[in-house]
């Protein structure tokens, strides 16, 4: 996928084309910075498949990338009725995910290189997730990289978790710098919606999902992998201060 950098609804001319005033870097974790997704999808499917749900599931399970856990179930709870096995679901969705983690939860292309490049540059960084604190924890140390983050926003943090963007709002105040200063690293429509909402220079590296018209006009740039990511800070010189 090539770059493509601003949309017609972005941040504006100044941040697309201009030096970046850049105070912390925002992380997604799911599908950014860890391949998670497709395990999350291929679990979710073959947890609802188990259990009789045959129709359409695919599709239902893609509408759901990038949300949280507590909103993916009322959607299933909306599309199947009250009657919906939910807990068994959910055991059959953990034993399926914990199988395909056991055997490994690989990184995304660049993690690692945006990291070193971040650290290098003494940029302030957190984890802003969907994800429970316990999963963050769990997934962060699996993938080795736990050690990297002092700060992490999860869904325990907040009231709202993404497409609201309480929690990048809250990383920022964590981290003491406005929203505005920060770059947010997303993968999913709803991370973007999020990160744009609180005011944040959002790039998407896409994972599972492509971006729709809407989303791309709220990004800084759309790119094809963390390489790109850490390119494109360089040249807006956001770690070169």
């Amino acid at each position: 996928m090539p770059a493509e950098i601003g949309g017609p609804t972005g941040h504006g001319e100044r941040e697309v084309n201009d030096r970046w005033h850049v105070d912390a870097v925002l992380l997604d974790m799911d599908g950014t910075l860890l391949d998670t997704e497709k395990v999350y999808f291929d679990s979710l499917v073959a947890a609802l498949n188990g259990c009789g749900y045959t129709d359409d599931v695919a599709a239902l399970c893609h509408s759901m990338v990038g949300l949280p856990g507590p909103v993916c179930e009322a959607m299933l709870l909306d599309r199947y009725g009250a009657a919906f096995p939910l807990a068994e679901v959910n055991r059959a969705f953990i034993v399926h995910r914990d199988r395909m983690f056991d055997a490994a939860l690989p990184l995304k292309r660049g993690a690692i290189e945006l990291l070193d490049g971040l650290a290098a540059a003494a940029c302030p960084i957190a984890i802003v997730t969907s994800s429970s604190r316990r999963t963050t924890e769990r997934h962060l140390a699996i993938a080795g990289i736990r050690e990297r983050f002092d700060t992490l926003l999860t869904l325990d943090d907040v009231t709202h978790g993404k497409p609201d963007p309480e929690l990048y709002l809250k990383a920022a105040a964590r981290l003491g710098v406005m929203p505005q200063a920060c770059v947010a690293v997303e993968d999913s429509n709803h991370g973007v919606a999020a990160a744009h909402a609180a005011g944040a220079i959002t790039l998407m590296v896409p994972d599972m999902a492509p971006p729709t018209n809407e989303t791309r006009g709220k990004c800084a740039a759309v790119l094809p992998d963390l390489h790109a990511v850490l390119a494109l800070l360089r040249e807006r010189g956001a770690l070169g201060r």
